[in-house]
């Protein structure tokens, strides 16, 4: 099957659409406005109607059914339109390396940048194939410009090849993804769909199915103030009580640092404040309720603990939900993955599911009605300029999304 995936690829990662955690706008930078309006009006080329977006920067789309049945369920593929923050995506100049022999990949803008086999994972798996990098200064941005692409890519597959009997596929491109407010403004009912995927992950053949369950802590210190000159017996400084508690946590233990697989972790992201007041941040993650509030419960006694040394002083502990672990509504419909399994194997390979040390826009899909696992997009070593995904992958997760209406037409 070969698509437009590629030429989508190269002129979507042009368009500069980084994200902003510090913005308190909607979706957090305009920019990514222009991503989501190009692809509106590129749905509404290739003949798919109602693309349009809405007031929040969110793309709604439908392929109407062509199947005689009426009982196939409705199906949405969703990608974000945004890049992370943590590197720069302006001025993004794609590279391909075609047919790729595994040789070291210097990206030439930086010659620091080396994509090298035994360094990045999978990387082994792709000689002979061709790796689209950034040039050295940039984030490529498959991350999740490569799922856009695909989506995009299988829909006018769809639209140019109506013997392929599908049922009614949504599609749906956000914003802020990778701030954390993918789907806050979305409207599920205007989308109409019973199951989704989010086309976000990492190798060919993989499939996600479990997340993180996220909390983030927010610990307000309240220490005593007074003129450092006259402060005997008197001072209470916020900031030593802030470093005492982060002191304490493990060294070895209970960090992203020391953590892998199915282990948790809690972590102090921010530190803000002066002798009076300091405001400490933390995420906790585990794959369980449980096992964060367990974490949760650790940190507390550690706070507590701390301040039995400072009597004067108080510490507000404030638990915000993030998401939680998909695999607790997933596991209610094991029919999405099986399909998604299936229409893996029509493509020729071997399904993987796997868990995410994080999250994706699927978490809160799931829990907001919408039970949605993550299908791979190729995309590897995100949220870094040494970026990179095979054209070969792209092409194999289109071939998967068409494959996936097919599927879930038969099984209607």
């Amino acid at each position: 099957m070969k698509t437009s995936v590629l030429e989508r690829f190269l002129r979507y990662v042009q368009i500069d659409t980084q994200s902003d955690p510090e913005s308190e706008s909607f979706p957090s930078t305009a920019k990514q406005r222009d991503l989501s309006n190009l692809l509106a009006v590129e749905l509404l080329e290739i003949g798919v109607s109602d693309a349009h977006v809405d007031e929040h920067g969110y793309v709604y789309a439908t392929i109407p059914s062509n199947s005689a049945k009426t009982n196939v369920p409705v199906i949405c593929f969703c990608s974000h339109v945004d890049t992370s923050p943590d590197v720069t995506g302006a001025n993004v100049k794609p590279i391909v390396h075609e047919q790729w022999d595994g040789t070291d990949i210097v990206l030439p803008d930086d010659p620091t940048q080396v994509l090298r086999i035994g360094e990045l994972h999978d990387l082994d798996q792709q000689i002979g194939n061709d790796i689209v990098t950034a040039s050295g200064l940039t984030l490529l941005g498959a991350d999740n410009k490569a799922g856009v692409a695909e989506i995009m890519a299988a829909a006018e597959y769809l639209i140019n090849h109506p013997e392929i009997t599908h049922g009614e596929i949504k599609i749906l491109f956000t914003p802020d993804e990778e701030v954390g407010r993918g789907t806050e403004r979305v409207d599920l009912a205007k989308l109409g769909a019973h199951y989704g995927y989010t086309v976000d992950g990492e190798a060919a053949g993989t499939l996600e199915n479990e997340t993180f369950s996220a909390d983030g802590v927010k610990i307000t210190i309240s220490g005593v103030s007074t003129h450092p000159g006259y402060a005997l017996g008197k001072l209470e400084n916020a900031v030593k009580i802030a470093a005492d508690i982060i002191a304490r946590l493990p060294k070895d233990a209970l960090s992203p640092e020391t953590t892998e697989n199915k282990e948790g972790f809690i972590h102090p992201t921010h530190v803000e404040g002066i002798q009076e007041k300091v405001t400490l941040g933390f995420i906790i993650r585990d794959f369980t309720t449980a096992g964060l509030h367990e974490k949760e419960e650790y940190l507390k006694s550690i706070v507590d603990e701390v301040l039995k040394n400072y009597p004067n002083s108080t510490a507000d502990f404030k638990v915000q939900e993030q998401y939680r672990n998909m695999k607790e509504i997933l596991d209610k419909y094991p029919q999405i993955i099986e399909h998604a399994e299936e229409a893996m194997r029509r493509a020729g390979l071997n399904p993987v599911c796997r868990s995410i040390r994080g999250g994706t826009d699927g978490s809160r899909l799931s829990f907001m009605g919408l039970p949605c696992p993550n299908i791979f997009a190729g995309e590897h070593a995100f949220h870094s300029k040494l970026e990179w995904v095979s054209v070969q992958d792209m092409e194999k997760a289109v071939e998967t999304i068409v494959n996936l209406a097919e599927v879930w037409e038969e099984r209607g």
